[in-house]
């Protein structure tokens, strides 16, 4: 529990993180204040939620939103640009932004916490351990290297803001659109996949036990001015994801695809050319395609676990189970 009655300022709420975030919250009776996009809508939110909406150019609402809070968690973001001035303008100005409004409202924050992702890091170079908090990052796309920036900006800021980074690898559970696609293509039998699907390994993890991180790496002292992979204990290969999501869906062979590297990165071009034309960002881009080649997209828990004493206490079998039930009641599936 923290401190009864604390205030958490949370960005990004509308979001699928940040919607499970909210809940957790307010069954640990926190108060929970919201910056919210003037365009967002609030009907989801839990009752009892305090709500500032205000862009993150507009300095004067920022102000509003960070003051008076003793913790921040900064989850708002985009995953998709059209070019790295977009990626910008979703991943890096709100941090810098957000920052300066602490340094000048809230000079006594407990807490900034930046929800980052494994895509600073980039691949790893194998599938057991993978990627730990100390080696260097090299990321592969656009959208890894303005998460990057944002890092820098709050480790510069660290000598005056109490700073924590997380970086999540891939997320699942209810209410996430990403890894429903996955979903539907297995659904069907079939499973379309980029790069090598007999070698490649990811690491998981279950929306709740990330936001249970989440917030341990916000009130641990040892993590200020740290960063970590909140992430399962172990990575997954295709052929265990797959006989794990099978009880649950029910099929009884499945079709895989691997699409020739070649072929994606065309693909990727062409499709990424194609929605600059049309200033509309496409499913998959030439960024996007090299992501989703790589071999190995895991990181190491054991920094989380020593520190945090954080571990994913969801099992693989049960976090598909319940997302794909959460799935079939919202007829996404």
């Amino acid at each position: 529990m923290g401190d009864m009655g604390e205030t958490v300022l949370v960005t990004g709420s509308t979001g699928f993180i940040g919607a499970r975030l909210l809940r957790y919250l307010a069954a640990e009776d926190e108060r929970v204040r919201v910056y919210l996009r003037p365009e967002s809508n609030e009907s989801a939110l839990p009752d009892g939620v305090e709500v500032v909406r205000g862009s993150f150019g507009d300095m004067e609402a920022l102000g509003r939103a960070v003051r008076g809070v003793d913790r921040i968690v900064h989850l708002a973001g985009v995953t998709k640009a059209l070019d790295e001035a977009g990626y910008d303008a979703g991943n890096v100005l709100p941090v810098e932004n957000l920052l300066a409004a602490v340094r000048e409202h809230n000079p006594g924050l407990k807490r900034f916490l930046l929800v980052s992702t494994l895509a600073v890091a980039g691949p790893a170079s194998e599938g057991i351990c993978g990627m730990k908090e100390c080696d260097l990052p090299s990321p592969v796309s656009a959208y890894g290297r303005s998460k990057l920036r944002a890092e820098r900006l709050c480790l510069e800021s660290a000598g005056d803001i109490p700073i924590t980074i997380v970086r999540p690898p891939a997320v699942y559970g209810p209410g996430d659109r990403d890894v429903l696609q996955v979903f539907q293509m297995l659904s069907k039998g079939v499973l379309v996949s980029a790069g090598n699907v007999a070698r490649q390994r990811f690491s998981l993890v279950y929306v709740d036990d990330l936001v249970c991180g989440l917030m341990m790496a916000a009130r641990s002292e040892r993590a200020v001015g740290a960063i970590y992979y909140i992430t399962s204990s172990r990575s997954y290969s295709w052929d265990e994801f797959i006989a794990a999501v099978q009880p649950a869906l029910g099929f009884r062979k499945i079709y895989r695809f691997s699409l020739p590297q070649p072929l994606l990165f065309l693909l990727g071009a062409f499709m990424g050319a194609v929605g600059s034309l049309r200033g509309k960002v496409a499913l998959i881009n030439r960024d996007k395609a090299y992501e989703l080649v790589q071999d190995y997209w895991v990181c190491s828990s054991a920094q989380a676990e020593m520190d945090l004493g954080f571990t994913a206490s969801t099992t693989l079998g049960e976090g598909i189970a319940k997302t794909i039930s959460w799935y079939r009641r919202k007829g996404w599936l």
